[in-house]
C-alpha cells in the first residue's frame, strides 16, 4: 500500500460508503473478467528466410556451438564420467552391502574394465591409418622431404639438428 492511502491518511470526509465500495469492487471484477481487446498480441511473418544474409549467427539454447569433432569428444567425455560414476557407484554400494568386502579387491575388479578400455583406445588410436598424401605438379619441380630429428639438452641450450 502506498503511504497516502493508508488508513491513518485518509481523511474522514473521503471514505466511501458500503454502497460505492460495493459497486468500485463490482466494476474491478468487472474489468478483470473483461474480454481482451481485439487486437493482435503477437504477429507471425510468413514470408521465406533468405539462404544467407548480414545477420551474425544466434547461439541457440542447449549445448554451445562448436565443431564436430568436439561434440563428439564432449560426448565421449560425458558417457565416461557416467560409466566411472556407475561403477564407483556399484563399488561403494557392494563395499557397504557385505560389510568385509576388501576395497584392494573391489578396486582391482572395477578398475580392470576401465584399464582394458583405455588400453584399447590407446591401441585403436595408433592403428590409425597414415593418410595418403597426393601431389600434383606442373612443369620441373625439385622435391626435397627431409626429417630432421632435433634434440635439445644441457643447462645452457645446445640444440643438435641430424638429418
Amino acid at each position: 500500500m502506498y503511504p497516502e492511502h493508508t488508513p491513518s491518511t485518509v481523511r474522514p470526509d473521503t471514505r466511501m460508503t458500503d454502497d460505492e465500495a460495493a459497486a468500485e469492487a463490482a466494476r474491478i471484477i468487472a474489468d478483470a473478467y473483461r474480454p481482451a481487446p481485439q487486437t493482435p498480441t503477437a504477429h507471425r511473418d510468413d514470408s521465406p528466410v533468405p539462404a544467407y544474409g548480414s545477420a551474425p549467427p544466434v547461439a541457440q539454447p542447449g549445448r554451445p556451438p562448436m565443431s564436430q569433432g568436439a561434440t563428439d569428444a564432449s560426448v565421449l567425455m560425458l558417457a565416461g564420467g557416467a560409466t566411472t560414476a556407475m561403477i564407483g557407484g556399484t563399488a561403494s554400494v557392494l563395499m557397504y552391502v557385505s560389510q568385509f568386502a576388501d576395497p584392494i579387491v573391489c578396486a582391482i575388479v572395477f578398475g580392470a574394465p576401465t584399464a582394458l578400455v583405455l588400453a584399447l583406445a590407446r591401441l585403436a588410436k595408433r592403428a590409425k591409418p597414415a593418410p595418403d598424401v597426393h601431389h600434383h605438379y606442373e612443369g620441373p619441380v625439385y622435391q626435397d622431404q627431409r626429417n630432421v630429428r632435433s634434440k635439445t639438452t644441457g643447462v645452457w641450450a645446445r640444440t643438435n639438428n641430424q638429418q
